[in-house]
């Protein structure tokens, strides 16, 4: 999503090479550059005055000490800005109430509350083993109800069943008395949807906050949502006593600004971002660790905390086993790391957490066509014996035209899948002698899609 403002950035930066130190004069024009990378990215013009005031008044007269350039002078006091323009550190939900905590999602339509009402059930179960209720309050969009309650069964939450014919109120309060008598932690209440310039939907859920006293309301906003994030953000602000912010969508293709002005606006942080359709796509929002991804330095702290959560440990320590022993690297274990790999978030999501410099491996995958790839390379290692998956030695002309056959693919295909598979293999057996430097190399030829 924030590709665009990354890249305008580090061309700003660029500009300032071989100054001595910086000055009112020689960031007037990288500073004008970011003000217009900022604007494309549609950030709200009152976060960007901030920010570019901010900026100029700690950068001039900065020091450029050691080897530092000016460009990375700047950028460094850009980062400290963007850290606290964005919130400084991060926040998460505050449950420290007698239970049930009661958590109010609020938000426009389409914003994807009811799927990060489950986002959030999943997470608070897994990571601190809270007792989650689900509500709908949502009477007026046909299926809300019914979708809240399979969503609730996939993130493994308990779900407290409303009808369309109950009014709003009465099932926060009912839920909440349910949540009190069967010793719930949580209880989350996803409201319907509403437009800010709507007055009677917004005195609804004025008297729903009135009646359950929730101790977070949140305020879920989609990042795709631009200049008019603003007006959204300052009419539920105005109308409910917001305690955080949701971002959602943070993975699309949209120029990313609601994530740099809605802290601005509403003066609530930014408790975590949304990615993906999955229920497990819900991250804890690091304000510093954003502002490092946009200006091209990428998360490895997130990709770390992904890979924990998607890596499956036992597995991981037999294979780690098996290579020990020299036993090789086979198409099963290779289909086995694509599968990990996917549990991540797949390889773009990957990319996207990594410093700039090694983001251009992504671009040489065909835009939207990572999932395609690796359900193709599943297929074809489905599409053989277990004989051929533990010994690709056997793949000759005939066998792999049958394969082709089977995986709905031409031969080259299967061609292609071997010989990423080879170069994988290899890697793997100089990581089974030590040979680091080597496999890191030779990194490229591991993913899927890759060339």
């Amino acid at each position: 999503m924030l590709d665009n403002l990354t890249q305008r950035l580090a061309r700003v930066m660029k500009t300032l090479r071989g100054e001595a130190r910086l000055t009112e004069d020689n960031i007037a024009d990288a500073l004008r550059e970011v003000r217009l990378a900022l604007l494309e990215a549609d950030v709200a013009l009152p976060a960007i005055k901030a920010l570019i005031a901010a900026v100029k008044e700690k950068a001039i007269g900065e020091e450029v000490i050691g080897s530092l350039s000016p460009g990375q002078a700047l950028i460094g006091v850009v980062h400290r800005e963007l850290t606290r323009l964005m919130g400084e550190a991060h926040n998460g939900l505050n449950l420290a109430t007698q239970p049930p905590a009661i958590v109010l999602m609020a938000g426009l339509q389409g914003a994807g509350k009811t799927t990060t009402v489950g986002k959030l059930a999943k997470l608070l179960r897994e990571t601190q083993k809270k007792k989650v209720l689900v509500v709908s309050c949502d009477i007026y969009r046909p299926a809300a109800i019914e979708q809240l309650k399979t969503v609730a069964e996939q993130a493994g939450a308990e779900f407290f069943p409303s009808a369309q014919s109950d009014r709003p109120v009465d099932i926060a309060r009912n839920a909440v008395d349910w949540a009190r008598r069967h010793y719930h932690d949580v209880l989350l209440v996803d409201t319907a949807g509403r437009l800010s310039i709507d007055e009677a939907m917004m005195k609804e859920i004025a008297e729903l906050h009135a009646a359950i006293n929730p101790i977070e309301t949140l305020f879920v906003v989609d990042a795709m949502l631009g200049q008019d994030a603003i007006n959204t953000a300052k009419a539920f602000s105005e109308a409910l006593p917001l305690t955080g912010v949701i971002l959602t969508k943070l993975d699309g293709d949209a120029r990313g600004g609601a994530a740099l002005s809605v802290r601005h606006v509403t003066g609530r942080p930014i408790k975590y971002a949304g990615v993906g359709e999955k229920l497990s796509g819900l991250e804890a929002f690091h304000p510093e660790r954003m502002a490092s991804r946009i200006l091209g330095m990428g998360d490895v702290l997130s990709l770390i905390e992904d890979a924990k959560k998607g890596i499956d440990e036992q597995q991981a320590v037999e294979f780690a086993k098996k290579l020990k022993a020299g036993k090789g690297f086979d198409l099963n274990d290779f289909k086995d790391q694509i599968g990990q790999m996917r549990k991540m978030g797949g390889i773009s999501s990957m990319m996207d957490k990594l410093p700039a410099q090694f983001a251009q491996a992504a671009s040489q995958m065909q835009a939207g066509g990572e999932e395609k790839t690796i359900g193709r390379i599943e297929g074809i290692i489905n599409s053989m014996t277990p004989a051929e998956r533990s010994k690709p030695e056997l793949l000759k002309a005939s066998r792999k035209r049958r394969i082709a056959m089977g995986a709905g693919v031409p031969v080259q295909e299967v061609n292609r899948l071997l010989k990423q598979f080879e170069q994988t293999q290899k890697m793997m057996k100089q990581f089974s002698k030590g040979g680091m430097a080597k496999l890191m190399r030779g990194m490229k030829g591991m993913l899927p899609g890759m060339r």
